[in-house]
């Protein structure tokens, strides 16, 4: 009988499910479940306004995304249920979610519906920005180790910071919530009953070590004496590393999923980490870019080396036995696609659709045709803030040099060519600081649509780039991720 494996890939926009072959690796079916909430940027589902730089989720999408996802992957791939012997996921993070003892979401509580803070804060919520300063200025003050492992500055978008905003702003919700959850782990309890960590999301976005553990409770009662329990009371649940066996499917998760109770399910990880996996990366050397909404830079390594700027360092963070390094950019199909929505003038549209092309592959044609330098446009990246190696969700991005004479396909250029240079950085700074780059292989939709993108990256690293044109190879990653957990024994792998 068949043996098969699913991994399912929670991103920004929506979920994706792959169902593999485990004894060949082949996807035989793959799924795309559209969230119905999206991201909630500007306000709640009942029209209670958000503040400046907020970005949030209803945790209902992840749970009808299993809910469709799963069987639908299977009747593709034509599997039956117990044909499949383990169930991966990854996720956007840090996507955190506040639940109460029950671990219910607090958002689905009537008295919390028109409360921001009771919602799931998306990866790119920037708005702990305030929060994440303090953390960076104390750690700094008492040359706390922790702080050197993740570049100097430990950024918004983390656990900790957000946390503290909804200390800040809503006392309520912070002690009403019994924990606040990854929710690729969330998803893993409520698939089979077990409050585990993934080592991944709690290396790099909770500031936890493999052997000192998260930062002391002395310097968390010197941000605020109210936090001084923040991870005895509100970080719940053993840290286990990816590709381990978090449980199996209770009968919960068989009525949510469609699938056997008693399938195995694996810790979590983030989605960008699965995807080293899904493109074949298990050693050093080979740096993965992935190359969607943000970019996401990841590299492993036999040694902990402390590298100004990145996202983290973490043990057992990517691939078991090895150290996971992790940069990144803020902004990269999010700025395309800004300039496209609201800054790209209507014939150029008309040119597009007279070409029966979309758009930006229709800047791209255009911006190909130009020499680098030729408009005489500089720009920044930082059109979301920067992540590495600046680490300030409040810089800003900039073009210099336009004209009466500028036209749109020179501005896309300079904006592509801002983010090759901000990649180039991370690079640099990788090499410089002890970390060998010997390849780069790319994956994600830009990557694989836009031949112009990437060749102007190649152009500015000096460095070929692979692109791997694998679809999903998040929940690839994730799947893979899940044979192993699942042993084998039941006709999976063994670490």
């Amino acid at each position: 009988m068949a043996k098969y494996v699913i991994g399912l890939d929670f991103g920004t926009l929506s979920a994706r499910a792959v169902l593999v072959n485990v004894q060949n690796g082949r996807i035989l079916a793959d799924c795309v479940f559209d969230y119905p909430h999206g991201v909630m940027d500007r306000a709640l589902p009942d029209g209670t306004p958000l503040g400046i730089n907020w970005a949030l989720q209803h945790p209902q999408d992840y749970l009808d995304a299993v809910q469709y996802l799963v069987p639908a992957v299977m009747e593709k791939g034509g599997a039956d249920k117990t044909e499949v012997i383990g169930l991966g996921i990854d996720f956007t993070a840090c996507t955190v979610i506040p639940v109460d003892e029950n671990m219910n979401p607090l958002c689905f509580q009537e008295k919390y519906k028109k409360r921001p803070h009771a919602y799931v804060k998306l990866w790119k919520h920037h708005a702990a920005q305030y929060e994440a300063d303090r953390v960076n200025r104390l750690a700094f003050e008492r040359k706390e180790a922790f702080l050197d492992r993740y570049g100097g500055k430990i950024s918004s978008e983390w656990l900790i910071p957000k946390a503290m905003q909804i200390l800040d702003e809503d006392p309520e919700i912070y002690e009403s919530m019994a924990a606040l959850v990854e929710a690729g782990d969330w998803l893993v309890y409520v698939l089979t009953g077990n409050i585990v960590k993934s080592s991944c999301m709690a290396g790099y976005k909770a500031t936890w070590h493999k052997k000192e553990g998260y930062p002391t409770k002395d310097f968390l009662k010197a941000l605020d004496v109210r936090l001084e329990k923040l991870v005895e009371e509100k970080l719940p649940g053993e840290v286990m590393p990816a590709g381990s066996k978090a449980g199996e499917i209770n009968r919960c998760g068989a009525a949510l999923s469609g699938l056997s109770e008693g399938t195995s399910v694996a810790v979590s990880v983030i989605d960008a980490h699965a995807a080293v996996l899904g493109v074949g990366i298990t050693k050093p050397g080979k740096l993965f870019m992935i190359v969607g909404t943000s970019m996401c830079h990841l590299l492993l390594g036999e040694k902990e080396k402390h590298v100004p700027g990145i996202s983290g360092v973490v043990e057992d963070g990517i691939i078991p036995g090895y150290f996971g390094y992790e940069a990144g950019q803020a902004c990269m199909g999010d700025h395309f696609a800004w300039f496209a929505e609201n800054a790209c003038p209507s014939y150029i549209e008309q040119e597009a659709k007279a070409d029966k092309k979309k758009l930006l592959a229709h800047l791209d044609m255009l911006a190909s045709r130009l020499k680098p330098g030729e408009s005489g446009l500089l720009a920044l990246d930082w059109w979301n803030g920067n992540r590495s190696v600046l680490v300030d969700a409040d810089l800003s991005g900039m073009i210099v040099g336009c004209t009466l004479q500028t036209k749109p396909e020179e501005i896309y250029r300079a904006l592509t060519e801002a983010t090759a240079f901000g990649t180039r950085m991370i690079v640099e700074t990788f090499i410089n600081s002890g970390v060998p780059i010997e390849g780069i292989v790319a994956a994600g939709g830009i990557a694989v649509k836009s031949p112009f993108v990437m060749q102007v990256f190649a152009d500015v690293l000096g460095m070929e780039i692979t692109v791997n044109k694998t679809s999903q190879i998040g929940a690839l990653g994730a799947a893979m991720f899940a044979a192993a957990a699942a042993g084998s024994k039941a006709g999976g792998y063994d670490l």
